[in-house]
């Protein structure tokens, strides 16, 4: 941050001070929520809005409160408890990571961010967030609502990159207060300030308790100048099949034959038969033989 907005510093209180006013009640954020809780929500909000996810991850909870008690599950009952989310090989990565943590890590989710990545499907976000969320770790965790908020706030910038950068990586770190503790808390301070106030498409910055030192605004508010943004397309598309292919089996009380599945797309079998492909690659589908499929067993 230059010196017209003040030092990296000058952000904390404030956004500490709305947080402690503002934050959301969620059950991954309570104090007693186990490591393993923590980063099944972790694993869920990738790309899914908070709304979707809590009841899924309530009945999650319920049913396997421990990384053993999925483990010990088959595969498919992840898939079809995973409904709706969207995204379903998250479902086998965190069936594959509860795996992983029984028999590699005593059935206790690693603390560190190392141990962490050697998990199925968890990236750097990830990681950082569950070692700092659930252990505690000072770690630098970077979404696309700190992104944002980091962007405007202390660039001036309406919006970050398409991609992370190394420059938003280090902006971060140099954010992240050096206390743990408190570190912790500011992670999420800011990934909620960005999700309920600066927001991508209408910020609220009326409410907004660094809209003062804010370089974006102190700039007037300038548009973003990057290439244009696409939003990810659902109607038919390949996602929208597979989604519907996997409603289905889902649904169905036994093995599913192609016949059954026809009505996913039932005008196009050359995609019908693609997406069908493409679920059986990914884990997500096994065939039974004789034309019948189910969720993996």
């Amino acid at each position: 941050m230059s010196d017209d907005h003040g030092a990296p510093g000058d952000l904390h209180e404030p956004i500490l001070g709305w947080y402690a006013d503002h934050a959301r009640d969620l059950p991954w954020r309570h104090d007693d929520c186990s490591a393993w809780g923590v980063l099944v929500s972790e694993v869920m909000l990738q790309q899914t809005p908070v709304a979707r996810v809590l009841p899924v991850w309530l009945e999650w909870m319920e049913r396997w409160p421990t990384p053993r008690d999925l483990a010990l599950a088959p595969a498919g009952d992840a898939v079809r408890a995973w409904g709706r989310l969207g995204y379903p090989r998250r479902a086998l990565r965190l069936h594959q990571s509860a795996v992983a943590i029984v028999e590699q890590h005593g059935s206790e989710v690693p603390a560190t961010e190392a141990e962490l990545l050697t998990l199925p499907g968890v990236g750097t976000y990830t990681a950082a967030a569950v070692a700092c969320f659930a252990h505690g770790e000072r770690t630098v965790v970077v979404d696309t609502n700190v992104r944002r908020v980091e962007a405007r706030a202390v660039t001036g910038a309406a919006l970050p990159a398409a991609a992370l950068t190394r420059a938003e990586t280090a902006l971060a770190a140099t954010l992240v207060p050096a206390d743990p503790a408190v570190a912790r808390v500011w992670n999420v301070a800011v990934m909620e300030l960005g999700a309920l106030v600066c927001t991508a498409r209408s910020p609220r910055c009326p409410d907004c308790p660094v809209a003062h030192l804010c370089a974006w605004r102190l700039a007037g508010s300038p548009a973003y100048d990057g290439p244009p943004r696409k939003g990810q397309a659902w109607e038919g598309t390949d996602r929208q099949v597979r989604g519907a292919m996997l409603a289905v089996l889902r649904a169905a009380d036994g093995p599913v034959g192609l016949a059954g599945l026809a009505a996913a797309c039932p005008d196009d079998e050359v995609r019908r038969m693609r997406c069908l492909d493409g679920l059986v690659t990914d884990g997500l589908v096994e065939p039974l033989g004789r034309g019948r499929f189910t969720l993996p067993r």
